[in-house]
């Protein structure tokens, strides 16, 4: 599309693409070296971005797999390094999620943390240094971590309980797509629920939603880290990776919060925060006005409250 080798047209409701020609030659190898040149932390991406477009042509005419491939052993340490923060790329994901997490909690009592889709545990790690440079940490209460996939949660719980030994951490396996409640999660038990990259590949993601504000208790809030689409149907390059995998693209759809399976708009956002229930919803840093200068910054942190309090003013432009 940003090419211009293709056009699109939506005929109700359905989107139609239109080769206008055949898309150039790609010097991919020049490319790859160039993004090394630039930041040699680039290469966690650039081996991932490689490896999902080697499954390609396989996954799109339906040969294999893109799940069985692209998570399967040798898909596995490239994802690590990818999600790592080491990897710049992706590390500012976990410093924006964390900052406006700590920005949004009380510090007059116990904090009790709900960390949903931890992964290998980059964004826990962020948020707790976060909290460790703040002070915050001996007011963490309770920092449950959940993680369905064993194997990313056991390597989280390998890396934090030695970092942090005398600091008190739970983990155990969360799925989004089911009752909460029937997971060990009691309503309003926590006063954050925090999550990176996670909810836009919920099933049902205003299910996901109202879920995570009953775990919150009165006046808590849902934090996540997302890569915010800047506009409508703009392709942004983590799709590549991820549009081959059955959870990026087998969810439930809807017009107004999500009318294409991948990542959301930050209005997108805002309409579901609003109609899950959750109240002041912001997004941070301030993505209406960064894509006017520069359309393909999509970082962003979505916040909401389980309070009574209308939203603000500034969080609900349209």
């Amino acid at each position: 599309m940003e090419s211009g080798c293709a056009d699109a047209q939506t005929n109700r409701n359905i989107r139609f693409y239109r080769l206008r020609y055949l898309p150039w030659e790609a010097d991919l190898k020049r490319l790859h070296s160039l993004g090394l040149r630039i930041d040699p932390a680039n290469a966690a991406t650039l081996d991932l971005l490689d490896h999902a477009a080697s499954l390609y042509p396989a996954a799109a005419n339906g040969l294999q797999s893109g799940d069985d491939n692209l998570l399967g052993p040798q898909g596995v340490p490239l994802w690590l390094n990818y999600f790592h923060n080491d990897n710049s790329t992706y590390a500012v994901n976990n410093w924006v999620g964390a900052v406006s997490a700590a920005d949004h909690l009380s510090t007059g009592h116990g904090i009790r943390i709900l960390e949903v889709g931890a992964g290998s545990g980059s964004a826990s790690e962020i948020l707790l240094q976060l909290f460790a440079e703040r002070g915050l940490l001996p007011q963490i209460e309770r920092y449950l971590i959940t993680e369905p996939n064993a194997y990313f949660r056991r390597c989280s719980q390998r890396k934090l309980a030695a970092q942090y030994p005398n600091l008190t951490l739970e983990w155990a396996p969360l799925d989004l797509d089911l009752p909460w409640n029937t997971q060990g999660i009691t309503a309003g038990e926590f006063d954050l629920v925090y999550a990176v990259n996670v909810m836009h590949i919920s099933e049902n993601l205003l299910f996901s939603l109202n879920e995570a504000r009953c775990a919150l208790a009165e006046d808590g809030w849902l934090v996540i880290g997302e890569c915010v689409r800047p506009y409508d149907n703009q392709p942004i390059y983590p799709e590549l990776m991820f549009q081959i995998l059955d959870s990026f693209t087998n969810v439930q759809i809807d017009p107004e919060i999500r009318p294409n399976p991948g990542f959301l708009t930050a209005e997108q956002w805002r309409r579901a925060f609003s109609r899950a229930g959750f109240n002041r919803v912001t997004v941070a840093p301030d993505i209406d006005r960064i894509r006017k200068i520069y359309r393909h910054f999509f970082t962003g942190a979505i916040c909401g409250q389980n309070s009574a309090t209308p939203n603000d003013s500034s969080g609900s432009r349209e």
